[in-house]
Protein backbone atom coordinates (compact mmCIF):
# COMPACT_ATOMS: atom_id res chain seq x y z
CA UNK A 1 0.00 0.00 0.00
CA UNK A 2 1.03 3.49 -0.75
CA UNK A 3 3.19 5.10 1.87
CA UNK A 4 -0.15 8.73 1.45
CA UNK A 5 -3.06 5.81 1.44
CA UNK A 6 -1.18 4.03 4.49
CA UNK A 7 -1.24 7.44 6.08
CA UNK A 8 -4.92 8.55 5.66
CA UNK A 9 -6.34 5.14 6.39
CA UNK A 10 -4.56 5.38 9.94
CA UNK A 11 -5.30 9.37 10.32
CA UNK A 12 -9.28 7.74 9.51
CA UNK A 13 -8.73 4.90 12.15
CA UNK A 14 -7.67 7.12 14.97
CA UNK A 15 -10.50 9.79 13.67
CA UNK A 16 -13.37 6.59 14.19
CA UNK A 17 -11.79 5.18 17.76
CA UNK A 18 -12.00 9.29 18.86
CA UNK A 19 -15.47 9.79 17.23
CA UNK A 20 -16.35 6.24 19.40
CA UNK A 21 -14.66 7.35 22.45
CA UNK A 22 -16.33 10.24 22.17
CA UNK A 23 -19.42 8.63 22.06
CA UNK A 24 -18.66 6.04 24.66
CA UNK A 25 -18.19 8.67 27.22
CA UNK A 26 -21.63 10.02 27.32
CA UNK A 27 -24.49 9.06 29.39
CA UNK A 28 -27.59 9.92 26.88
CA UNK A 29 -31.26 10.78 28.62
CA UNK A 30 -34.12 10.84 26.97
CA UNK A 31 -36.87 13.78 27.31
CA UNK A 32 -40.52 13.73 25.13
CA UNK A 33 -41.64 17.81 26.39
CA UNK A 34 -44.12 19.51 24.85
CA UNK A 35 -42.68 22.74 22.73
CA UNK A 36 -46.23 22.92 20.95
CA UNK A 37 -49.57 22.85 22.37
CA UNK A 38 -51.29 24.18 25.29
CA UNK A 39 -48.32 22.93 27.52
CA UNK A 40 -45.78 24.37 25.31
CA UNK A 41 -44.84 27.58 27.74
CA UNK A 42 -44.00 24.94 30.62
CA UNK A 43 -42.58 22.80 28.25
CA UNK A 44 -39.90 25.55 27.31
CA UNK A 45 -39.51 26.27 31.06
CA UNK A 46 -38.89 22.53 31.25
CA UNK A 47 -36.55 21.70 28.41
CA UNK A 48 -34.56 24.56 29.55
CA UNK A 49 -34.34 23.21 32.76
CA UNK A 50 -33.14 20.05 31.83
CA UNK A 51 -30.64 22.13 29.29
CA UNK A 52 -29.16 24.24 32.41
CA UNK A 53 -28.21 21.50 34.36
CA UNK A 54 -26.79 19.22 31.36
CA UNK A 55 -24.37 22.02 30.61
CA UNK A 56 -23.67 22.79 34.87
CA UNK A 57 -22.90 19.58 35.47
CA UNK A 58 -20.65 18.87 31.87
CA UNK A 59 -18.46 21.98 32.50
CA UNK A 60 -17.90 21.03 35.89
CA UNK A 61 -16.45 17.51 34.16
CA UNK A 62 -19.24 15.49 33.92
CA UNK A 63 -20.29 12.84 36.11
CA UNK A 64 -17.55 10.46 37.55
CA UNK A 65 -18.82 6.57 37.11
CA UNK A 66 -16.53 3.95 38.37
CA UNK A 67 -13.49 6.31 37.84
CA UNK A 68 -14.15 7.02 34.45
CA UNK A 69 -16.10 10.31 33.61
CA UNK A 70 -18.99 11.06 31.45
CA UNK A 71 -20.28 13.78 29.98
CA UNK A 72 -24.39 14.26 30.06
CA UNK A 73 -26.46 14.40 26.76
CA UNK A 74 -30.42 14.99 25.93
CA UNK A 75 -32.64 13.18 22.77
CA UNK A 76 -35.74 15.56 22.73
CA UNK A 77 -38.87 15.30 20.91
CA UNK A 78 -41.84 16.93 20.61
CA UNK A 79 -44.89 15.00 22.46
CA UNK A 80 -47.12 18.12 21.25
CA UNK A 81 -48.89 18.48 24.34
CA UNK A 82 -50.91 15.21 23.92
CA UNK A 83 -50.64 11.76 25.81
CA UNK A 84 -50.71 9.62 23.12
CA UNK A 85 -47.78 11.68 21.12
CA UNK A 86 -45.96 11.01 24.78
CA UNK A 87 -46.38 7.44 25.13
CA UNK A 88 -45.60 6.42 21.60
CA UNK A 89 -42.25 9.50 21.95
CA UNK A 90 -41.39 7.48 25.24
CA UNK A 91 -41.33 4.31 23.29
CA UNK A 92 -39.14 5.07 20.29
CA UNK A 93 -36.74 6.90 22.82
CA UNK A 94 -35.92 3.43 24.65
CA UNK A 95 -36.92 0.96 21.78
CA UNK A 96 -35.14 3.12 18.79
CA UNK A 97 -32.89 5.45 20.17
CA UNK A 98 -31.79 2.71 22.84
CA UNK A 99 -32.12 5.69 25.51
CA UNK A 100 -31.47 3.84 29.14
CA UNK A 101 -32.77 6.91 31.33
CA UNK A 102 -35.81 9.25 30.69
CA UNK A 103 -36.52 12.35 32.01
CA UNK A 104 -40.18 13.62 32.79
CA UNK A 105 -42.70 15.13 30.13
CA UNK A 106 -44.57 18.25 31.80
CA UNK A 107 -48.16 17.45 33.33
CA UNK A 108 -49.67 14.74 34.74
CA UNK A 109 -51.62 13.42 31.65
CA UNK A 110 -48.85 13.00 29.80
CA UNK A 111 -46.74 11.32 32.42
CA UNK A 112 -49.66 8.86 33.21
CA UNK A 113 -49.60 7.65 29.60
CA UNK A 114 -45.71 7.14 29.53
CA UNK A 115 -44.68 5.67 33.20
CA UNK A 116 -46.47 2.01 32.16
CA UNK A 117 -43.88 1.92 29.10
CA UNK A 118 -40.97 3.02 31.44
CA UNK A 119 -41.84 0.58 33.52
CA UNK A 120 -42.45 -2.35 31.14
CA UNK A 121 -38.57 -1.79 29.61
CA UNK A 122 -37.34 -0.88 33.37
CA UNK A 123 -36.28 2.45 32.55
CA UNK A 124 -35.69 4.57 35.35
CA UNK A 125 -37.89 7.58 35.14
CA UNK A 126 -37.30 10.86 37.17
CA UNK A 127 -39.69 13.92 36.54
CA UNK A 128 -40.55 17.11 37.70
CA UNK A 129 -43.40 18.18 36.39
CA UNK A 130 -46.16 15.75 36.91
CA UNK A 131 -47.87 15.73 40.22
CA UNK A 132 -50.89 14.03 40.37
CA UNK A 133 -51.16 11.37 43.35
CA UNK A 134 -52.53 9.00 40.91
CA UNK A 135 -49.40 8.13 39.66
CA UNK A 136 -47.99 7.21 42.81
CA UNK A 137 -50.79 4.44 43.60
CA UNK A 138 -50.13 2.24 40.37
CA UNK A 139 -46.84 0.45 42.33
CA UNK A 140 -44.09 1.87 39.32
CA UNK A 141 -40.74 1.07 40.70
CA UNK A 142 -39.13 3.16 38.03
CA UNK A 143 -40.91 6.38 38.54
CA UNK A 144 -39.85 9.15 40.58
CA UNK A 145 -40.96 12.32 41.35
CA UNK A 146 -38.84 15.49 43.02
CA UNK A 147 -41.86 17.72 43.41
CA UNK A 148 -44.68 17.91 46.07
CA UNK A 149 -47.72 15.96 45.11
CA UNK A 150 -50.66 18.06 43.78
CA UNK A 151 -53.12 17.87 46.96
CA UNK A 152 -50.86 19.82 48.67
CA UNK A 153 -50.79 22.73 46.21
CA UNK A 154 -53.10 25.16 47.61
CA UNK A 155 -54.10 22.93 51.14
CA UNK A 156 -51.96 25.85 52.63
CA UNK A 157 -54.74 29.04 51.81
CA UNK A 158 -57.54 26.87 53.84
CA UNK A 159 -55.03 26.96 56.28
CA UNK A 160 -54.26 30.38 56.68
CA UNK A 161 -58.11 31.50 56.05
CA UNK A 162 -58.35 29.26 59.34
CA UNK A 163 -55.90 31.31 61.07
CA UNK A 164 -57.44 34.48 60.00
CA UNK A 165 -60.84 33.45 60.92
CA UNK A 166 -59.48 32.68 64.63
CA UNK A 167 -57.26 35.64 64.84
CA UNK A 168 -60.83 37.35 64.10
CA UNK A 169 -63.08 35.98 66.13
CA UNK A 170 -64.47 33.44 64.03
CA UNK A 171 -64.48 29.89 63.89
CA UNK A 172 -62.59 28.22 61.23
CA UNK A 173 -65.97 26.03 60.82
CA UNK A 174 -67.89 29.24 59.37
CA UNK A 175 -65.15 29.63 56.64
CA UNK A 176 -67.00 29.47 53.40
CA UNK A 177 -65.59 28.35 49.96
CA UNK A 178 -66.08 28.49 46.11
CA UNK A 179 -63.62 26.21 44.09
CA UNK A 180 -63.27 25.76 40.20
CA UNK A 181 -61.00 23.38 38.54
CA UNK A 182 -60.22 22.16 35.52
CA UNK A 183 -60.80 18.56 34.68
CA UNK A 184 -57.77 17.22 34.31
CA UNK A 185 -55.72 14.68 36.74
CA UNK A 186 -53.28 17.45 38.39
CA UNK A 187 -56.10 19.98 39.24
CA UNK A 188 -58.79 17.20 40.38
CA UNK A 189 -56.10 16.18 43.03
CA UNK A 190 -55.47 20.49 43.81
CA UNK A 191 -59.22 19.61 44.50
CA UNK A 192 -59.05 16.14 46.68
CA UNK A 193 -56.29 18.58 48.77
CA UNK A 194 -58.87 21.34 49.21
CA UNK A 195 -61.14 18.81 50.23
CA UNK A 196 -59.69 17.24 52.61
CA UNK A 197 -58.23 20.38 54.10
CA UNK A 198 -61.76 21.68 54.78
CA UNK A 199 -62.97 19.20 56.10
CA UNK A 200 -60.66 19.32 58.84
CA UNK A 201 -61.45 22.05 59.56
CA UNK A 202 -65.42 21.72 58.88
CA UNK A 203 -65.04 24.52 56.58
CA UNK A 204 -68.44 24.90 53.89
CA UNK A 205 -67.50 24.19 49.84
CA UNK A 206 -70.32 26.57 48.57
CA UNK A 207 -69.31 26.43 45.09
CA UNK A 208 -67.60 23.15 43.54
CA UNK A 209 -67.07 24.03 39.63
CA UNK A 210 -65.48 22.29 36.39
CA UNK A 211 -63.52 24.70 34.37
CA UNK A 212 -63.35 22.93 30.55
CA UNK A 213 -59.59 22.53 28.86
CA UNK A 214 -59.82 24.89 26.57
CA UNK A 215 -61.44 27.81 29.72
CA UNK A 216 -61.62 31.26 28.30
CA UNK A 217 -64.48 32.71 30.46
CA UNK A 218 -65.00 32.30 33.95
CA UNK A 219 -67.93 34.62 34.17
CA UNK A 220 -70.57 31.41 35.57
CA UNK A 221 -68.41 30.64 38.06
CA UNK A 222 -67.53 34.24 38.97
CA UNK A 223 -71.28 35.52 39.11
CA UNK A 224 -72.10 32.69 41.50
CA UNK A 225 -68.94 33.51 43.63
CA UNK A 226 -70.12 37.42 43.76
CA UNK A 227 -73.67 35.98 45.13
CA UNK A 228 -72.18 33.31 48.31
CA UNK A 229 -69.69 35.84 49.21
CA UNK A 230 -67.39 33.04 50.22
CA UNK A 231 -63.80 33.34 52.51
CA UNK A 232 -62.05 31.61 49.91
CA UNK A 233 -61.60 31.04 46.62
CA UNK A 234 -59.36 28.82 44.99
CA UNK A 235 -58.70 28.23 41.34
CA UNK A 236 -56.36 25.36 39.64
CA UNK A 237 -56.90 25.68 35.63
CA UNK A 238 -53.38 26.13 34.84
CA UNK A 239 -51.62 29.35 32.90
CA UNK A 240 -55.43 30.45 31.93
CA UNK A 241 -57.37 29.84 35.09
CA UNK A 242 -54.65 32.08 36.81
CA UNK A 243 -55.05 34.53 34.45
CA UNK A 244 -58.68 35.07 34.12
CA UNK A 245 -59.37 35.07 37.79
CA UNK A 246 -57.11 37.50 38.11
CA UNK A 247 -58.28 39.51 35.83
CA UNK A 248 -62.36 38.92 35.64
CA UNK A 249 -62.70 39.07 39.39
CA UNK A 250 -61.37 43.08 39.02
CA UNK A 251 -63.37 43.86 35.96
CA UNK A 252 -66.74 41.73 37.53
CA UNK A 253 -66.11 43.58 41.19
CA UNK A 254 -65.96 40.20 43.06
CA UNK A 255 -64.98 40.63 46.49
CA UNK A 256 -63.12 38.03 48.23
CA UNK A 257 -60.88 38.27 51.16
CA UNK A 258 -58.88 35.34 50.00
CA UNK A 259 -58.25 34.33 46.42
CA UNK A 260 -55.73 31.90 45.16
CA UNK A 261 -54.65 30.17 42.31
CA UNK A 262 -51.64 27.43 40.98
CA UNK A 263 -49.27 28.22 37.88
CA UNK A 264 -49.75 31.71 38.61
CA UNK A 265 -45.71 32.58 38.00
CA UNK A 266 -45.84 30.76 34.94
CA UNK A 267 -48.46 32.60 33.97
CA UNK A 268 -46.91 36.08 34.74
CA UNK A 269 -49.68 38.09 37.09
CA UNK A 270 -47.37 39.74 38.94
CA UNK A 271 -45.53 40.75 35.80
CA UNK A 272 -48.15 41.13 33.52
CA UNK A 273 -51.08 41.89 35.37
CA UNK A 274 -49.21 43.08 38.50
CA UNK A 275 -52.37 45.91 39.34
CA UNK A 276 -55.28 43.29 39.08
CA UNK A 277 -53.24 40.46 40.89
CA UNK A 278 -52.37 42.55 43.90
CA UNK A 279 -53.16 40.44 46.74
CA UNK A 280 -53.53 37.27 44.87
CA UNK A 281 -51.89 33.93 46.60
CA UNK A 282 -50.02 31.11 44.45
CA UNK A 283 -48.98 27.61 45.20
CA UNK A 284 -45.56 26.99 44.23
CA UNK A 285 -43.04 24.25 44.26
CA UNK A 286 -40.05 26.77 45.04
CA UNK A 287 -38.94 30.26 45.65
CA UNK A 288 -35.32 31.87 44.61
CA UNK A 289 -35.41 32.85 47.97
CA UNK A 290 -35.15 29.69 50.08
CA UNK A 291 -32.06 28.44 51.73
CA UNK A 292 -31.20 25.59 49.47
CA UNK A 293 -27.70 25.08 48.27
CA UNK A 294 -26.23 22.34 46.26
CA UNK A 295 -22.77 21.74 44.60
CA UNK A 296 -23.45 22.32 40.93
CA UNK A 297 -25.31 25.65 41.56
CA UNK A 298 -24.65 26.97 44.90
CA UNK A 299 -27.97 28.58 46.17
CA UNK A 300 -31.54 28.79 44.84
CA UNK A 301 -30.90 32.27 44.31
CA UNK A 302 -27.57 31.73 42.39
CA UNK A 303 -29.11 29.61 40.45
CA UNK A 304 -31.89 31.73 39.46
CA UNK A 305 -29.66 34.37 38.34
CA UNK A 306 -28.04 31.75 35.97
CA UNK A 307 -30.92 30.93 34.43
CA UNK A 308 -32.41 34.68 34.10
CA UNK A 309 -28.82 35.25 31.98
CA UNK A 310 -28.83 32.19 30.16
CA UNK A 311 -32.74 32.39 29.03
CA UNK A 312 -33.98 36.02 29.27
CA UNK A 313 -36.68 35.69 31.59
CA UNK A 314 -37.62 35.43 35.57
CA UNK A 315 -36.36 31.65 36.41
CA UNK A 316 -39.98 30.00 36.92
CA UNK A 317 -40.12 26.94 39.33
CA UNK A 318 -41.28 24.22 36.71
CA UNK A 319 -37.20 24.80 35.27
CA UNK A 320 -35.85 24.70 38.63
CA UNK A 321 -37.94 20.92 39.06
CA UNK A 322 -36.57 20.16 36.17
CA UNK A 323 -33.39 20.96 36.46
CA UNK A 324 -33.18 19.02 39.84
CA UNK A 325 -34.47 16.02 38.15
CA UNK A 326 -31.05 15.61 36.17
CA UNK A 327 -29.55 16.78 39.47
CA UNK A 328 -31.13 13.24 40.69
CA UNK A 329 -29.65 10.65 37.52
CA UNK A 330 -26.17 13.03 38.08
CA UNK A 331 -26.13 11.77 41.80
CA UNK A 332 -27.54 8.07 41.01
CA UNK A 333 -24.79 7.59 38.61
CA UNK A 334 -21.96 8.31 40.48
CA UNK A 335 -23.29 6.35 43.97
CA UNK A 336 -24.03 3.65 41.71
CA UNK A 337 -20.52 3.04 40.31
CA UNK A 338 -22.30 2.12 36.84
CA UNK A 339 -24.98 3.03 34.24
CA UNK A 340 -26.35 -0.08 34.49
CA UNK A 341 -30.38 0.97 34.78
CA UNK A 342 -30.93 -1.46 37.48
CA UNK A 343 -28.18 -0.48 39.48
CA UNK A 344 -29.11 3.54 39.04
CA UNK A 345 -32.65 2.85 39.62
CA UNK A 346 -31.55 1.40 42.94
CA UNK A 347 -29.44 4.23 43.81
CA UNK A 348 -32.47 6.93 42.71
CA UNK A 349 -34.34 4.77 45.06
CA UNK A 350 -31.90 5.10 47.84
CA UNK A 351 -31.53 9.42 47.09
CA UNK A 352 -31.00 11.66 49.94
CA UNK A 353 -29.74 14.60 49.05
CA UNK A 354 -30.32 18.50 49.14
CA UNK A 355 -30.77 20.50 45.61
CA UNK A 356 -30.99 24.27 44.91
CA UNK A 357 -34.54 23.00 44.59
CA UNK A 358 -35.41 21.12 47.51
CA UNK A 359 -34.09 18.41 49.28
CA UNK A 360 -35.35 14.96 47.95
CA UNK A 361 -35.56 11.83 49.20
CA UNK A 362 -38.17 9.25 47.85
CA UNK A 363 -40.28 7.04 50.04
CA UNK A 364 -41.18 3.44 48.46
CA UNK A 365 -44.07 4.78 46.12
CA UNK A 366 -41.62 6.94 44.33
CA UNK A 367 -42.43 10.53 45.99
CA UNK A 368 -40.31 12.88 47.28
CA UNK A 369 -40.92 13.27 50.90
CA UNK A 370 -38.89 15.88 52.19
CA UNK A 371 -40.26 19.17 50.53
CA UNK A 372 -42.83 21.16 51.37
CA UNK A 373 -45.17 23.71 49.26
CA UNK A 374 -44.49 27.69 48.69
CA UNK A 375 -47.35 29.92 48.78
CA UNK A 376 -46.33 33.26 47.48
CA UNK A 377 -48.58 36.15 47.38
CA UNK A 378 -48.47 39.19 44.83
CA UNK A 379 -47.79 42.67 46.83
CA UNK A 380 -46.53 45.56 44.80
CA UNK A 381 -45.91 43.58 41.35
CA UNK A 382 -43.70 41.04 42.86
CA UNK A 383 -44.30 37.47 44.30
CA UNK A 384 -43.79 37.31 48.58
CA UNK A 385 -43.36 34.29 50.24
CA UNK A 386 -45.93 34.06 52.68
CA UNK A 387 -45.99 30.44 54.01
CA UNK A 388 -44.95 28.37 55.34
CA UNK A 389 -43.89 30.85 58.18
CA UNK A 390 -40.06 29.90 58.43
CA UNK A 391 -39.49 30.95 55.18
CA UNK A 392 -41.79 33.95 55.05
CA UNK A 393 -40.52 37.13 53.67
CA UNK A 394 -43.32 38.89 54.81
CA UNK A 395 -46.82 38.58 56.50
CA UNK A 396 -49.78 37.40 54.85
CA UNK A 397 -51.98 41.09 53.55
CA UNK A 398 -56.00 40.72 54.23
CA UNK A 399 -58.25 40.60 53.48
CA UNK A 400 -57.88 41.33 49.59
CA UNK A 401 -58.88 44.62 48.21
CA UNK A 402 -59.50 44.90 44.59
CA UNK A 403 -57.90 47.68 43.36
CA UNK A 404 -60.00 51.01 41.90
Amino acid sequence: MPRFLAACLIAFLLSSAAIAAKEEDTVVLGAAVSLTGKYSVNGKNTKDGYDIAVERINEMGGVKVGGKRFKLKIVYYDDESTPARGAQLAERLISQDGVKFLLGAYSSGLTKAMAPITEKYKVPHVEGNAAARELFTQGYKYLFAVLSTADYYLRDPVVLAAKMAKEHGRDPKSVKIAMAFENDPFSLDVREGVVEEAKKYGMKILIDDKLPPEINDMAATLTKVKAVKPDLLLVSGHEKGATLVVRQTVEMRVEVPMVASTHCDSAKIAENLAHAAEGVLCGSQWDRHLAYRDRWFGTAEQYAERFDKEFGYPTPYQAAESTACVLVFADAFERAGSLDPEKVRDAIASTDMTTMFAPIKFDSTGKNVAKQMVLYQVLNGAYKVVSPEKWAETKLVWPRKLPQ
